[in-house]
């Protein structure tokens, strides 16, 4: 095999492979980590026994989120393709992983921040809504 071959395959596979599993990687490491209490389409709950902040560090270390924000003692964790959901529960914690296809989508995280509201991910970018700016 030619250099010039060898060298477009070797990119092509590092491209594949970053692209395998986008919005996935999360649930990957949450599957392999805690222990998983329930699915539903593709919203899947899983059993951590650490507390909230530990728990959402973990989760964050281990895959880094695009945005982050905490609100009445639930932490959120924005993804690609997912949001999870960190509260607190008898003996730890409870951590909800959800597609973004449902909720996110119309609004329903919007009182989180710029990070988490439809057309303005990670707070950059215009767009905005009704009352915005004013």
């Amino acid at each position: 095999m030619s250099p010039a071959r060898r060298l477009a395959v070797l990119l092509l596979t590092a491209v594949l492979l970053a692209g395998c599993g986008s919005g996935t990687r999360v649930r990957d490491f949450l599957d392999g980590t805690y222990e998983r209490t329930s699915t539903d389409d593709d919203t899947w709950v899983y059993s951590s026994p650490d507390p909230v902040g530990t728990t959402t560090a973990a989760i964050a270390d281990a895959v880094r989120p695009a945005e982050r924000q905490a609100d009445g003692g639930n932490e959120y964790l924005r993804y690609d393709d997912d949001i999870v959901i960190v509260s607190a529960a008898a003996g730890g914690s409870t951590v909800r992983v959800e597609d973004l296809d449902g909720r996110y989508r119309s609004g329903f995280f919007a009182f989180l921040g710029p990070g988490f509201r439809p057309g303005s991910p990670a707070g950059t970018g215009g767009g905005g809504g009704p009352g915005d700016g004013k």
